[in-house]
C-alpha cells in the first residue's frame, strides 16, 4: 500500500486551522489508497500494510481530540472496527508464520496449519466486509472530510510570544 502524505503544518496556524486544512487530504488519501490496495487482492499478510496504514491515520487523528471535541470519538470508532479486523487477521497470519517455523511437520501442525489458513481467509473477508459495507460504504468519505474540513475549532492555542 502506497504511503500517505503527511499534512503540511504551518507553524504560525494553530492547531484547528492546520487540523481543517491537513486533515481532510489525509483520509481522502487513505481511502483512496485503501481501496486500490484492496483491489490489487493482497494476500492476508500483506493486508498488514493496510493495518498499520489505518494505525497512523488513527493516531494522527487522536492528536487532534481536542479540536473537534466529542464528534470524533465516532470517526475514531469506525476506524478501530476496521483496525481490529485487520488485527485479528494478523494474528491469524503471525500465528501460522510461527507454527511452520517453530513445530516440526506433524499431523497435528497440518491440522493447525489447515485451520489458521481457513481463518485467514474467513478474517481476510471479513475485513473487506467492514472496508466496503461500513468504512467506505456510500457517502462515508465524503462525511469524513466534510466534518474534518468544518468542524475543527481553535480549543488549543498556540504558546504566546513575549
Amino acid at each position: 500500500m502506497e504511503k500517505l502524505p503527511s499534512p503540511v503544518w504551518n507553524a504560525r496556524l494553530g492547531a484547528a486551522v492546520n487540523a481543517r486544512r491537513g486533515l481532510p487530504p489525509l483520509v481522502s488519501a487513505y481511502f483512496r489508497a485503501g481501496r486500490e490496495f484492496l483491489a490489487s487482492r493482497p494476500s492476508p499478510a500483506q493486508l498488514h500494510e493496510l493495518r498499520l496504514a489505518t494505525k497512523r491515520l488513527r493516531y494522527t487523528l487522536e492528536l487532534f481530540r481536542r479540536c473537534y471535541g466529542p464528534e470524533l470519538e465516532r470517526y475514531l470508532a469506525e476506524l478501530q472496527v476496521l483496525q481490529q479486523a485487520l488485527g485479528e487477521l494478523n494474528d491469524c497470519v503471525a500465528s501460522r508464520h510461527l507454527l511452520t517455523r517453530e513445530m516440526p511437520a506433524s499431523p497435528l501442525r497440518d491440522k493447525l496449519e489447515k485451520f489458521l489458513s481457513c481463518e485467514e481467509a474467513s478474517r481476510s473477508q471479513r475485513v473487506r466486509e467492514v472496508w466496503t459495507g461500513q468504512f467506505d460504504a456510500a457517502g462515508r468519505e465524503a462525511a469524513w472530510v466534510r466534518y474534518l474540513g468544518r468542524l475543527a475549532r481553535g480549543s488549543i492555542r498556540r504558546p504566546a510570544t513575549h
